[in-house]
Parts: structure tokens; C-alpha cells; sequence
């Protein structure tokens, strides 16, 4: 690891971390904290994702949408208007809609071709902002002089990670310049986010195994076609499967590169020293 004992943690001149686990246990929430009254650079994969790489399909989604209107066709056609995703560190709802829902086009949803095709386009994404960690980490030093970096990932790293394999790719990079935190949930915390869930539904990015095998399983539980499906029906069924599915494998990710803090540890941040000390404390329970 990057830093191999509380006493190099303490020590070290620039601190870089990576946080990482389920999406609503406040990785942002500590990232802010650290940039807004510590010495820190925030870099956010999710917003990467939906700037950097996603960005034109997002804004072209929303462009199909206006086509719809002949008002706003007319518009878009003389080049009269100007429509652009608006996405930010802690709103990414551009991103969750053009990730979508399958199902009932009259219910919001999409096809679940397509819904496999923008997934993939996730996939592809994230890998990519991941690895441009890295470069931010540069970035950050030669243009704003920021020793410390907080690397706030998407509750789906675990889906472009392979625990098992010790080389790779992205970890085995990701683990050279920052330190890997696992902020764990425990059964309480799965509960809130369910239920959290179950109230506002949000796109989300599955492994396609894992999606389609749960897509099969639902349409065959409830009897029902594709497009006939209700969207959030689907993605309530999906959602605590996947967190199910996920928890062992942010496990290994941590056992392998990194340290884990429990989620009410995390919770009780609110300064960069407090930041320092879970951190510190985690080095030392973990030797």
C-alpha cells in the first residue's frame, strides 16, 4: 500500500485517497468535506464519467427528446438553441437519465437492447475515469498546488474491478498512487439505501451477467413482456440483489489493496482531522 502504517499516514507530506463502496454511505459527503475545509483536490469519477466521456451522449438524448416538439425541432434545426447537460459533484441526474430504465416506453422506460447498449457505454466510461486518476493526481500539483487528493468513485467500481486478479488493470495502477478505503455498510445501512431506493428509484450500472440474468428472472416471475414492464418494478427488483452481490467483492478489493472503515466511523468526519484519525486508527487495526 501506499502508505504502510499509521506512522507513514501521519508522516506524509501529500495524502491520496481513494473511497469507495455502496452509493448513500457518503463518499461525496467526505470528499467535500476534505475540499471545502482542507487542502484537498476533489476528483469525482462519476462527474468524469458524465463530462469527459458521456457528455455527448447525454446531451443527445436530451436533444432526441426536444426533436419530439415541433417548436424546439424547429430550433434545434437552425442551430438557435444550445441544449447541454448541466451535471454536477452532487447532482448527476443527467448521467441516471440517460443510463434509463427498461421497460414501458409509456412508463419512461427503454428497450433492454438499448438499455444494454448505454450500460456498456458506462462500462467503458468509468474505466476510463478511473484510470484518469492518475493524471488528475499531476493535474491537481502543477496547476492549483494541491498536495492531497480525494478520488471519489461510483458506488460501481466494484463492476470494472476483478478482485481475483492481482494485476488488474485498474487497481494495480490505482493502487500505486492512492490508497484504496472501503467504507463498509453493515445490514442497517443496506436496509435505509433499500428503502431510499424503493422511494426514488435511479438509474444504475449492472454488470451485464448479472443484468440480464435478473432481467430473465423477473419477466419470468411476473408474467409479463418487455415492453410492458414497469421500469422502477424492474430496478426496485434489481437493486438489493445487487448490493447483495456487490458487498464481498468491495471486501476483496480492500483485503487485497486497501484498508476498510466502518460507515459510522466515516460518519463521525466532520474535519480534515477527523479524517486524518480514521484513517490513521484504520492503519493501525489492520497492521
Amino acid at each position: 500500500m501506499l502508505y504502510s502504517s499509521a506512522k507513514d499516514w501521519r508522516n506524509a507530506k501529500a495524502k491520496k485517497v481513494m473511497l469507495f463502496g455502496m452509493s448513500g454511505l457518503g463518499k461525496t459527503h467526505i470528499s467535500e468535506i476534505l475540499r471545502d475545509h482542507g487542502d484537498w483536490f476533489h476528483y469525482s469519477v462519476d462527474y468524469r464519467i458524465g463530462t469527459r466521456y458521456m457528455g455527448e451522449h447525454i446531451a443527445d438524448n436530451f436533444k432526441r427528446e426536444a426533436m419530439r416538439n415541433p417548436f424546439l425541432a424547429d430550433l434545434l434545426r437552425a442551430d438557435a438553441i444550445y441544449i447541454a447537460s448541466n451535471l454536477k459533484f452532487s447532482d448527476l441526474s443527467p448521467l441516471s437519465t440517460y443510463l434509463g430504465k427498461p421497460g414501458d416506453p409509456t412508463q419512461g422506460g427503454i428497450p433492454f437492447d438499448e438499455y444494454l447498449r448505454r450500460q456498456r457505454l458506462h462500462r467503458d466510461a468509468e474505466i476510463n475515469a478511473m484510470k484518469d486518476t492518475v493524471h488528475f493526481i499531476q493535474r491537481a500539483k502543477d496547476l492549483y498546488d494541491y498536495d492531497n487528493f480525494i478520488c471519489d468513485t461510483s458506488g460501481s467500481v466494484v463492476e470494472v474491478v476483478d478482485a481475483g486478479d492481482d494485476n488488474d488493470p485498474v487497481m494495480s495502477l490505482i493502487s500505486q498512487h492512492l490508497l484504496p478505503v472501503w467504507i463498509e455498510g453493515n445490514d442497517d445501512h443496506i436496509d435505509v439505501l433499500v428503502e431510499r431506493f424503493n422511494k426514488a428509484p435511479k438509474p444504475m450500472y449492472y454488470p451485464e451477467k448479472f443484468l440480464i440474468a435478473c432481467w430473465d428472472k423477473f419477466l419470468a416471475e411476473k408474467s409479463v413482456a418487455p415492453e410492458k414492464v414497469d421500469p422502477d418494478d424492474f430496478i426496485r427488483f434489481g437493486y438489493k440483489h445487487l448490493l447483495s452481490n456487490r458487498l464481498p467483492r468491495y471486501k476483496a478489493i480492500a483485503q487485497k489493496w486497501g484498508i476498510t472503515i466502518k460507515a459510522d466511523d466515516m460518519h463521525s468526519v466532520k474535519t480534515t482531522e477527523d479524517f486524518d484519525k480514521v484513517i490513521s486508527n484504520a492503519l493501525e487495526d489492520q497492521g
